[in-house]
C-alpha cells in the first residue's frame, strides 16, 4: 500500500484560511530550512525540501488548490484497497504499474506531482560569498560592496524565453498540459496513463524564435553590486543572510537569499575569544615592585590603570565593559590584559649593587622558606 502522503496545510503549517502571502512566507522558510545546499547528505531533509515544494506548487495555484480544498488525495485514499492481497485472483501478476492504473482514474495520487512539477514555482538557490574585514571593520561595524553572479529573469524576454515580438505557443502535442496519455496493456486490459511530454518536456510551451539573450532559458547570469550593512561585533566565520538575494526563483517562485561568510584579519595587540578580548602589556621592574599608573590599550584609545605594588610577572586584570559589543544586544565583553615584568639589562655597578641589596632575605622570610620546604 502507498505511504499516505501528509496533509499539504500540515506540511506548510498554515490554515487553510491562510493567504497568499502566508502561504508564500511559510513556503520560503521551510524552502530554506531544508534546501539540498543547506543539509548535504540529509535524505530525510532533501524528502522534505520535494515535499514542501509540492505542497506550495498545489497551493500556490488557485485551480489546484480549489481541487485540492475539494477533493484531497483521492488517488491514494486508503479505501480504495491497495497491497498485494488487494486484487485477488492475479496470483504473481506484476503491480508495478498499479500507480499509473490509479493515476489515470483519479488525475493525481502515486507520483503524478512529478510529471507537473517542473511547471509548479521553484524556489531559486542560495548563493554564498567572502566578505574580508579588518578587525575593526568587524567589531565596530562596516559597509561592504559586494559584487558576485546571480540568475535573473531575461530583462529581455520578461523571462519567457522567446524573442522580442514573439510568444511561446501552446505545445501542439500535449495542449500546454505538459502531460500526455498513452495506452498500454495492463494486467487489468488495455489501460490509459499519462507521462511528460516529450516534445515540450512538460513545460506545455513551445519557443519557435528562443530570445537571443537568454537562448531561451528565460534567465541570465548576470554580474551584481550590492553594499551590505555588517553589523558590530560580527567574529570571524560568522554570517550575514541577505533574503531574496540569491538566485532568482522560477515559475513565480521566491529568490533565494546570499550568504555573506565573514573572514576577520588579525589584530596587532588583542587576541578576541567572543566578546572578551586579551592582550600582554609589559611592565618595568620598579613599575611591578613599587606598583605605577600605566596606559592600556582599548578599542577607542587609551584607559589608565593603577597597577598596585608587588605585582608578579603574569598577573591579569580587567578592563569591564571594553570589549567587543554583542551582535543582537546590548552587552559588551571586557578586555583581560597580563603583566609581564621585563629584566633590566645593561646595569651599572650601582645599579647591580642596588638589586644585591633588594634581594636580600630576612630573617622571617628565611623561616617561612624553610617551613614551606
Amino acid at each position: 500500500m502507498a505511504e499516505q502522503k501528509r496533509d499539504y496545510y500540515e506540511v506548510l503549517g498554515i490554515s487553510k484560511n491562510a493567504s497568499d502571502d502566508e502561504i508564500k512566507k511559510a513556503y520560503r522558510s521551510l524552502a530554506k530550512k531544508y534546501h539540498p545546499d543547506m543539509n548535504p547528505g540529509d535524505k530525510e531533509a532533501e524528502v522534505k525540501f520535494k515535499e514542501v515544494n509540492e505542497a506550495y506548487s498545489v497551493l500556490s495555484d488557485a485551480e489546484k488548490k480549489a481541487r485540492y480544498d475539494q477533493y484531497g488525495f483521492a488517488g491514494i485514499d486508503p479505501n480504495m484497497g491497495g497491497g498485494a492481497g488487494g486484487f485477488g485472483g492475479f496470483g504473481g501478476a506484476d503491480f508495478s504499474d498499479i500507480g499509473d492504473i490509479f493515476s489515470s482514474f483519479f488525475g493525481g495520487g502515486f507520483g503524478s506531482t512529478q510529471s507537473g512539477r517542473r511547471n509548479g514555482p521553484v524556489a531559486g538557490d542560495d548563493l554564498s560569498v567572502r566578505a574580508n574585514l579588518t578587525f575593526e571593520e568587524a567589531v565596530f561595524g562596516c559597509k561592504k560592496n559586494i559584487e558576485y553572479n546571480r540568475i535573473e529573469k531575461c530583462s529581455e524576454c520578461s523571462g519567457t524565453g522567446a524573442a522580442k515580438g514573439t510568444f511561446p505557443e501552446t505545445c501542439p502535442t500535449c495542449r500546454g498540459s505538459g502531460q500526455i496519455r498513452v495506452t498500454q496493456r495492463t494486467m487489468l486490459g488495455m489501460m490509459q496513463t499519462t507521462k511528460t511530454c516529450d516534445t515540450c518536456r512538460g513545460s506545455g510551451k513551445i519557443i519557435k524564435k528562443p530570445c537571443p539573450n537568454c537562448s531561451g532559458k528565460g534567465a541570465v547570469r548576470l554580474r551584481k553590486k550590492i553594499e551590505v550593512s555588517i553589523p558590530a561585533g560580527i567574529d570571524d566565520g560568522q554570517k550575514v543572510f541577505l533574503q531574496g538575494q540569491g538566485n532568482e526563483g522560477r515559475n513565480g517562485g521566491p529568490s533565494g537569499d546570499l550568504i555573506i561568510y565573514v573572514s576577520v584579519a588579525k589584530h596587532r595587540v588583542f587576541e578576541r575569544d567572543g566578546l572578551n578580548l586579551y592582550c600582554e602589556i609589559p611592565l618595568t621592574f620598579s613599575q611591578a615592585a613599587l606598583g605605577a599608573e600605566i596606559d592600556v590599550p582599548t578599542l577607542d584609545g587609551n584607559a589608565k590603570y593603577s597597577i598596585p605594588e608587588g605585582t608578579q610577572s603574569g598577573t591579569s586584570f580587567t578592563l569591564k565593559g571594553k570589549g567587543v559589543k554583542q551582535v543582537k544586544g546590548r552587552q559588551y565583553g571586557d578586555i583581560i590584559f597580563t603583566v609581564t615584568v621585563r629584566t633590566p639589562r645593561n646595569l651599572t655597578e650601582a645599579q647591580k649593587e642596588l638589586l644585591r641589596q633588594l634581594d636580600g632575605i630576612s630573617d622571617e622570610d628565611k623561616k617561612t622558606h624553610k617551613k614551606k620546604k
